[in-house]
C-alpha cells in the first residue's frame, strides 16, 4: 500500500477514549446503503501493529467547499412537478434537508434553456426563420416556468442557501452559423446580444426569487454533436468574455460568477489559455470540468497555472441500469475524492432524475442511457448509485467546509474536511478486493475501523 503510515507494536496502549463520532456506510452488495452504524466511531490511543493509518492533519488547509449535488434538468423537474404534491414534498425533503436520514444536496446546476435531457429543445428567445432580437425584447423563461422554476421554489423553501449554477447548451438558433440548435458556432455579430441574453437570465431568475450564483459560458464547448450544443473554441470564449459578457455583467451590476470551459479534463490548455489573457481573466471566477476524457489531476495543473482562480467539477453521468459496486467506487475515487483533492470547490453528478425509460431526452443526440440519481415512476421514486455517491459528501461536508490534509493510501483513497461547525469529516473508499482494518489518527488519538471490500464510509467526529 503506497504511502502507508504504520504504527509499531510499541505504540499500542490501553485504549483511552477521546471522543466518539458517526460512521455511515454503503456496501457494494447493498447490505448497507448510506446507513448510520450502531457502533460509534471511538478515538483512543490503541492500535493494531502494522495496520495502515489515515492521518488527518487539521492544521493544513486547502480550498473552501461550495457543495455537492446534481443537475436539475428540465426532465428532472418535469417528472417532479407531475408527482402528487405531498409525495413530491417528502421526496424533496429527503434530497435537500440535512436532518435525520435526509442527504442535504447543497449545489444544483441548471440548463440555461434546454439541455439534451429535456422533452424538447428550446431557448429563451426562439424566433421564426429570418427574425432577430438583438435587445432581447422577446426574451422569456418560458418552458422553465412550467416545471424548473416551481420545483426550485420548493427546494429553496427547504434550503434557501443552496448554490445554483446555470449552463447553456446552445444560444438561440438565429445567433448561430448553422441556424440549428445542434452544433454550429456563435456568430460574432451576436456576441453582444448573447451577453444580454445571459444578463436577462440572471435578472429574470432573480425576479422569481432564484439567485444564480454562477454561470458557465458553454456546456462542453468542444462537443458540438449533442442536441442542443455549440462549438466554441478557446479564443472565441476568451473574446466573448472579455469584450462582451464580462462588461455586460459589470454594467448591469451582476455579481454572478463567470466560469469558463465546462468540459473534459483532457484539455486543461483551454481554460489556461483564457486565464492567460489578463483582459479576460479579470471577469472570470474559475474553470469547470467533466471527466469523460483525461485525468482528474488536470485540475491541479490549472490551479498551479492560476492559483488565484477557482476550480469546479460540474458533470459526470452514470449509465443505465447502474452498477452500485463499479459506479460507486469509480465516482467516489475520481470525483468525491479525486476532484476535491485537486482543488475543486464542488462535485456534481449529472441528472438528478428521470423515468424508468431514462426519458426525457432530445432527438438527434440526447442521452438515452443517462441514469438519474433517482428514478421517478409516477408518484414513487427509487435511489440509484449517484444518490449514494452524493449523499456520502453532501450531508456532512456543508458549504463553507474546508478541505484539510490527509495522507492518500492506494487501497484506501480518502479526503478530509473541516466543517463550519468545527467537525471533521473523512470519506474513505476501500479500493481493494479484501476487507480492510485500519486506523484513523487525529490530534494524537486513533480510531480503529473496519471497511468491507469495495465499501464507502463517511466518518464524522
Amino acid at each position: 500500500m503506497a504511502g502507508c503510515q504504520r504504527y509499531t507494536s510499541a505504540e499500542s496502549a490501553t485504549s483511552v477514549q477521546k471522543s466518539t463520532g458517526e460512521i455511515w456506510i454503503t456496501n457494494p452488495d447493498r447490505s448497507a446503503l448510506f446507513q448510520r452504524q450502531a457502533v460509534p466511531l471511538a478515538f483512543g490511543t490503541a492500535t493494531t501493529s502494522e495496520q495502515p493509518v489515515i492521518e488527518v492533519n487539521e492544521q493544513e488547509t486547502y480550498q473552501e467547499i461550495d457543495g455537492f449535488g446534481f443537475t436539475l434538468t428540465g426532465g428532472s423537474a418535469m417528472h417532479m412537478i407531475r408527482m402528487n404534491p405531498a409525495k413530491r414534498a417528502a421526496m424533496l425533503k429527503e434530497l435537500f434537508a440535512t436532518d435525520g436520514n435526509n442527504i442535504g444536496i447543497s449545489y444544483l446546476r441548471l440548463s440555461i434553456g434546454a439541455s439534451d435531457l429535456n422533452e424538447r429543445v428550446f431557448s429563451y428567445n426562439d424566433l421564426p426563420a429570418g427574425q432577430t432580437d438583438a435587445n432581447m425584447e422577446k426574451f422569456d423563461l418560458g418552458p422553465d416556468r412550467e416545471d424548473v422554476i416551481p420545483v426550485l421554489k420548493e427546494i429553496l423553501a427547504i434550503n434557501p442557501n443552496i448554490k445554483i449554477l446555470g449552463s447553456p447548451w446552445s444560444p438561440p438558433a438565429w445567433m448561430k452559423t448553422n441556424n440549428d440548435t445542434r452544433g454550429g458556432s456563435l456568430k460574432p455579430e451576436w456576441y453582444d446580444a448573447y451577453a444580454t441574453y445571459f444578463v436577462r437570465y440572471v435578472q429574470d431568475m432573480k425576479k422569481e426569487g432564484i439567485k444564480i450564483d454562477a454561470i458557465t459560458v458553454q456546456n462542453e464547448p468542444l462537443h458540438p454533436g449533442n442536441n442542443p450544443s455549440l462549438l466554441m473554441l478557446a479564443d472565441e470564449q476568451a473574446l466573448f468574455v472579455k469584450k462582451h459578457l464580462g462588461p455586460a455583467f459589470k454594467a448591469a451590476n451582476i455579481d454572478t460568477k463567470i466560469i469558463v470551459y465546462d468540459h473534459n479534463a483532457d484539455r486543461p490548455d483551454y481554460p489556461i489559455s483564457i486565464l492567460d489573457d489578463p483582459e479576460a481573466k479579470q471577469y472570470i471566477d474559475g474553470s469547470a470540468f467533466h471527466l469523460y476524457g483525461g485525468k482528474i489531476e488536470a485540475l491541479s495543473e490549472v490551479h498551479n497555472a492560476h492559483p488565484d482562480k477557482h476550480l469546479y467539477f460540474t458533470e459526470q453521468w452514470m449509465g443505465a441500469p447502474g452498477n452500485l459496486e463499479k459506479d460507486m467506487a469509480n465516482h467516489i475515487k475520481n470525483l468525491t475524492i479525486g476532484a476535491t483533492r485537486n482543488w475543486s470547490r464542488n462535485v456534481l453528478e449529472w441528472n438528478l432524475a428521470n423515468d424508468p425509460n431514462n426519458k426525457p431526452y432530445t432527438d438527434r443526440g440526447g442521452c438515452d442511457r443517462c441514469l438519474g440519481g433517482i428514478t421517478i415512476d409516477k408518484d414513487e421514486f427509487t435511489r440509484n448509485p449517484a444518490y449514494y455517491v452524493v449523499a456520502h459528501a453532501s450531508k456532512f461536508v456543508r458549504p463553507g467546509s474546508v478541505r484539510i490534509e490527509s495522507n492518500y493510501l492506494d487501497e484506501l483513497p480518502n479526503v478530509a474536511f473541516k466543517t463550519p461547525e468545527g467537525r471533521t469529516v473523512l470519506i474513505v473508499l476501500n479500493d481493494s478486493k479484501a476487507d480492510s482494518t485500519f486506523g484513523i489518527r487525529s490530534q494524537g488519538k486513533t480510531a480503529n475501523v473496519k471497511l468491507n471490500a469495495g465499501a464507502v464510509a463517511t466518518y464524522v467526529w
